[in-house]
C-alpha cells in the first residue's frame, strides 16, 4: 500500500488556492492515553486543522521544550509503543481523510527497522515523517524506503542555516519544509520571532516546496502573523498545554477543539504577502 504524500501536497496546495496558509497541529501519541491521543487528533482535524503531526514519544527529545517533554513522559510511562503511534495515524486518517505525519527522532526508527517502519506507516495511511535530527547526508536509506512507499520526508531548517545549506536540505526533502522560527526548543512564546519571515524568504529561493513555520505559535493573532508569509502554521505546545491544563480528558478535548477553531480563524484572517 502506498502512503499519502500526494494527499499532503494536495492539501497544502488547496489551502494556497484558498488564499491562506494551512494549519498543522502536533500532538504526541499516547497522551494522555493512546485512546485519548487518537481522540485529540480527530478533534483538532474536525475543528479546522488541515494536517496533524503525530509525535513519537522519545526519552531524549532534543527539539522539544518542557511542555512536550512532559507529555512524552506521560506517554512513555503509560507504555506507548510504535504500534500505538501507527494506530493513532491509522485511526485519525481513517476518521477524517486528512494527511497525518509522524514526527520522530531517528533512533526509534533505526532500532525498529527502516523498511519495517516505512511499510507499516504507509499501510496505516501515513503521509510521511518529520525527522528533526536526521542529517541530510545520512538520510539516503530512509529516503529510499520512504519514496518506495509513497511517504514524504520533511526536514527542518533554522535561522542559522546558510543559503547553500538550505538548498542542500530542500533538495532532499518532500511534502514541505519545516522552518523553525527561532533558535531553541518548542514552546509557546509571546512573539514568534522576526527571523521567521526572512527564513521563509530564503528557503523559498531554493525550492518549490511549501514552507511551514513552527516553534512559538500559540494563539490566533500569532497564527495570522505567520500565515501572512508562510505556507503553513505549525502549532504543537499550545495544544499539548491545553490538554495538560485541563482537569480531565473530556475538558482537554474541548480545549483543543476550541484552540484549533481559533487558530483556523487566525490563518484565514491573515493578510498575505505571498
Amino acid at each position: 500500500m502506498s502512503g499519502n504524500v500526494q494527499l499532503l501536497s494536495e492539501t497544502l496546495a488547496a489551502a494556497k488556492a484558498e488564499g491562506r496558509a494551512a494549519l498543522v497541529a502536533y500532538l504526541p501519541a499516547g497522551f494522555p492515553t493512546v485512546d485519548g491521543g487518537i481522540a485529540a487528533a480527530k478533534a483538532v482535524l474536525d475543528s479546522g486543522a488541515d494536517v496533524v503531526e503525530v509525535g513519537l514519544p522519545h526519552s531524549d527529545p532534543v527539539l522539544d521544550g518542557p511542555v512536550i517533554q512532559t507529555a512524552d513522559d506521560i506517554a512513555l510511562r503509560g507504555g506507548v509503543k510504535i504500534k500505538d503511534v501507527l494506530r493513532t495515524v491509522r485511526e485519525a486518517h481513517a476518521a477524517t481523510g486528512k494527511p497525518i505525519l509522524v514526527m520522530t527522532y531517528w533512533n526509534p526508527i533505526d532500532r525498529y527497522g527502516v523498511e519495517r517502519f516505512t511499510a507499516e506507516l504507509a499501510e496505516a495511511g501515513g503521509a510521511g515523517c518529520i525527522l528533526p535530527d536526521l542529517p541530510v547526508e545520512e538520510s539516503g536509506l530512509w529516503r529510499e524506503h520512504a519514496d518506495k512507499h509513497g511517504l514524504g520526508t520533511v526536514f527542518v531548517v533554522a535561522p542559522s542555516s546558510k543559503d547553500a545549506r538550505l538548498a542542500t536540505i530542500t533538495a532532499a526533502g518532500s511534502g514541505f519544509v519545516y522552518a523553525a522560527s527561532l533558535m531553541g526548543v518548542t514552546g509557546t512564546r509571546e512573539s514568534v520571532g522576526s527571523q521567521a519571515a526572512d527564513l521563509v524568504r530564503r528557503t523559498r529561493a531554493t525550492t518549490d516546496l511549501p514552507v511551514c513555520v513552527g516553534l512559538g505559535v500559540s494563539n490566533a493573532a500569532q497564527a495570522a502573523e505567520v500565515a501572512g508569509f508562510a505556507d503553513g502554521v505549525i502549532v504543537g505546545s499550545a495544544f499539548v498545554k491545553a490538554m495538560l491544563d485541563a482537569p480531565d480528558e473530556a475538558e482537554g478535548l474541548e480545549a483543543v477543539r476550541t484552540l484549533a477553531a481559533d487558530l483556523a480563524r487566525g490563518v484565514r484572517s491573515a493578510v498575505r504577502d505571498a
